[in-house]
């Protein structure tokens, strides 16, 4: 059965190197994304962005992809209307914060400076892309993402949870301690708030459901849009990640594509035609 709407993540999945919709993988240019893009729109299938990036950044994205509607902030924010409806997930946000979002929240107990000062040269601020952030506290660096849990458990933050959104080139503007392992982004956000919670919001919205919707991720969170939809596709480049081979055991309705992020992402997009 055809999907009748593709959500589909940006980074590392969709675009490229350098978030190039043009070249793949190895830096070669490619038509076959931006080919597999115009067949999904001539089918009448409903494209939806679904990243950590911002309302914004994904608003002018929707723009040039001519998406249908985006999530951004890994799932905290559902917009449609070229941007002008949205809804926030805050998830399991405490009641006693209600009417403040949560990046207001944290700012407010100080848990990003306490986490940050807890792993010295480990941890920092994803700049510039933290700021505009209303839901997540966007982090990059090194560290456990589950010992993160159990840190802000045990100093009653443990509403919180670390979602690890995939590793990213290390750059001169970083200043973590030097390392051979890439560093990783991070979103800090409540628990409650995913791709797939927001996926099935979205769904609910338009009258769908699980039946009607195919994902195509490359991450460990993208995992999360799996019981959202009837299918997701992880790119190879997001299975050949350590450790994924055996998350993606345990997802009965997941498959891999034979290549990385956008010619892979093609294959995804046209198998669901």
């Amino acid at each position: 059965m055809a999907a009748r709407i593709v959500y589909t993540d940006l980074d590392g999945t969709m675009v490229g190197p350098r978030g190039s919709f043009w070249h793949t993988a190895g830096r070669a240019l490619t038509p076959t994304p931006a080919e597999a893009l115009l067949e999904l729109h001539r089918a009448g299938v409903a494209l939806v962005l679904v990243s950590g990036r911002t309302h914004a950044q994904l608003v002018e994205a929707a723009r040039i992809f001519a998406a249908d509607g985006a999530i951004s902030e890994l799932g905290s924010l559902v917009s449609w209307s070229g941007g002008r409806e949205t809804h926030l997930l805050t998830g399991d946000l405490p009641e006693r914060y209600a009417g403040r979002t949560p990046m207001q929240v944290m700012a407010e107990l100080g848990v990003v400076e306490a986490l940050t000062a807890a792993h010295p040269g480990r941890l920092e601020w994803h700049e510039p892309w933290h700021t505009a952030h209303s839901a997540d506290a966007l982090l990059r660096g090194r560290v456990d993402a589950a010992a993160v849990d159990r840190w802000l458990a045990e100093r009653g933050w443990g509403w919180l949870t670390m979602n690890d959104n995939g590793a990213v080139p290390a750059t001169p503007r970083m200043t973590l301690d030097d390392d051979a392992l890439p560093p990783h982004v991070y979103h800090l956000m409540p628990r409650g708030i995913s791709k797939g919670a927001a996926i099935t919001w979205d769904l609910a919205r338009r009258g769908l459901t699980a039946d009607d919707a195919v994902a195509v991720g490359d991450s460990v969170s993208d995992l999360e849009m799996a019981p959202a939809v009837r299918r997701l596709w992880v790119t190879a480049n997001g299975a050949a990640v350590t450790g994924m081979g055996e998350l993606l055991a345990a997802v009965p309705n997941a498959s891999v594509t034979d290549h990385p992020m956008g010619e892979g992402w093609a294959q995804a997009v046209l198998a669901s035609l």
